[in-house]
């Protein structure tokens, strides 16, 4: 088996079709294709909600029991994956804990912490990766079984334009115990292709990434499978099929990773200045002002994305 680095070819001369309204973090104008991330230890090197059990305990959602018991669950994930009877367990434990909870509330403490707890743990290749897509012309989908509220900052965070994820049923602005929609396993594969028939994808171009054997309906919906630090089954899976496997090592603040490519990009301005005559303190207010500028854009697409999707 050989563990490869992806290098994204870029698309040219597609017939875009319009955008639909589903789901959220709605952008114009579509590309033909996409690209499909799972989140927990393919983007992220942590499970997502298991990660916000202390800021929920701050919050007076959950007691001192729940965190431990997510702090182990957490543990157990990490070194070793989580198998399906294990999510089932999770499922029903965390539907029931929620019940009761506000909706704004729980909002608001993932909106408050997300940095501190998610933004460390983002993989510097995931973010490559996600980059070289958008270069060249792809939608970038996160898919995680993770609840919506969690997984949509998370999205925004990263740039990415839409989000499949679990979706509890809430009444009167607080959750009701109930599933309305379970992001997992064939589920996961139903909602690509109904967003792919909503969208005009073409999912024999289309590519997928997960590190679970649970998600093998999710990569088998697409023509560009690629198993991410798999677990045991998932690899065993992947080299009997050919698939590529990629090994993401690196977890890197975002902040830092937008800061190395300030440095990449004045070095750069620093080579070329005597030739075009600007001098070392005007290019850095230069780049600075465009780094505000594309940072300031992107914010305002995401939050303009998520307000359309909120009408519709």
């Amino acid at each position: 088996m050989v563990t490869q680095r992806l290098r994204i070819a870029t698309r040219s001369g597609s017939d875009l079709r319009p955008r639909a309204t589903y789901p959220d973090l709605v952008t114009s104008q579509p590309p033909a294709t996409a690209a499909f991330f799972d989140l927990d230890k393919t983007i992220i090197a942590r499970s997502s909600t298991l990660a916000f059990s202390r800021p929920l305990y701050a919050g007076g959602l959950i007691n001192r029991r729940a965190v431990l018991r997510s702090t182990y669950a957490h543990f157990m994930y990490l070194i070793g994956g989580a198998d399906h009877d294990q999510m089932e367990r999770v499922r029903r434990y965390l539907s029931s804990m929620v019940a009761g909870w506000d909706v704004r509330q729980v909002r608001d403490i993932v909106a408050e912490t997300l940095v501190e707890i998610i933004e460390p743990s983002v993989y510097r290749e995931a973010i490559d990766l996600i980059s070289e897509h958008h270069a060249a012309g792809r939608d970038v989908v996160v898919v995680s079984t993770s609840g919506a509220e969690i997984v949509e900052p998370i999205a925004q965070m990263l740039g990415a334009d839409a989000v499949i994820a679990t979706r509890m049923a809430i009444t009167d602005g607080r959750y009701t115990g109930e599933i309305e929609f379970y992001s997992y396993r064939e589920h996961k594969a139903a909602a690509i292709r109904d967003l792919a028939e909503r969208r005009g994808y073409r999912l024999e171009d289309c590519y997928a990434y997960s590190d679970s054997a649970t998600d093998l309906p999710m990569l088998e919906a697409v023509g560009h499978p690629y198993a991410v630090n798999p677990d045991r089954a998932l690899r065993r899976e992947a080299t009997a099929r050919g698939w590529p496997v990629l090994d993401f090592r690196s977890p890197t603040p975002l902040r830092r990773r937008i800061t190395d490519r300030l440095g990449d990009r004045l070095v750069r301005a620093s080579n070329a200045r005597v030739a075009s005559g600007l001098t070392a303190p005007a290019a850095l207010a230069a780049i600075l002002a465009g780094a505000v500028v594309t940072w300031l854009a992107l914010r305002r697409r995401s939050s303009d994305g998520l307000a359309r999707a909120a009408q519709t």
